[in-house]
């Protein structure tokens, strides 16, 4: 049986479980299984939120990643991005925005944080909120972050891009075409990123 836990984190507001549902729509039309739990911090917006998503070709037991167990930390946050490093796996992948959500007085240095995340053996960092920004909306930045992380996934690429259809489709066609471009945007920096490895 393979599987795929994905640990997918931010704060209230940012969109966390979108991106959970985004994939995991993919991940059901193509016939795969898929679980999710989620943790909501103490505040709706501003207070850390988690979601556990697994994907498997068999079924599956506990919608919770265990420890050690994540294959990805899919991060809106770098902060945040950090706080569930126990998760991951050792040859697991942490992608993460590298724009801060300052919603605490002592936020740690930005350059420490992004100096942290890029010394782990498998890390992408993606300026997500300049390129949902160039997209049309700095709320795409979670749209951004699923394109990011689509070649770490176990589901085909136009799965994914029809998720983003079935997703945005019914928002109208301005809000379907930045989240599309948000998409393709994520994938292009995950790329270019990958080459200059």
């Amino acid at each position: 049986m393979t599987t795929c836990d994905i640990l997918l984190a931010g704060v209230g507001g940012q969109g966390v479980l979108s991106m959970a549902a985004l994939i995991g729509r993919a991940a059901i039309a193509e016939g795969l299984h898929a679980k999710q739990s989620e943790v909501h911090g103490m505040a709706q917006r501003g207070g850390a939120v988690q979601a556990h998503l697994r994907l498997s070709d068999g079924a599956i037991a506990s919608d919770l990643i265990p420890s050690g167990g994540a294959d990805l930390i899919l991060s809106l946050e770098p902060v945040e991005s950090l706080r569930y490093l126990a998760y991951l796996k050792p040859s697991g992948t942490l992608v993460t925005s590298s724009s801060p959500y300052v919603n605490i007085p002592d936020y740690p240095d930005l350059a420490t944080l992004l100096e942290r995340v890029r010394s782990l053996p498998h890390a992408l960092v993606v300026d997500a909120e300049r390129l949902a920004t160039e997209a049309g909306d700095p709320l795409a930045v979670n749209t951004v972050m699923v394109g990011a992380a689509a070649h770490l996934l176990p589901v085909g690429l136009a799965s994914l891009e029809r998720a983003v259809e079935d997703t945005f489709a019914r928002k109208g066609e301005f809000v379907l075409g930045l989240n599309r471009k948000a998409f393709r945007a994520g994938r292009e920096a995950a790329a270019t990123a990958g080459a200059a490895r």
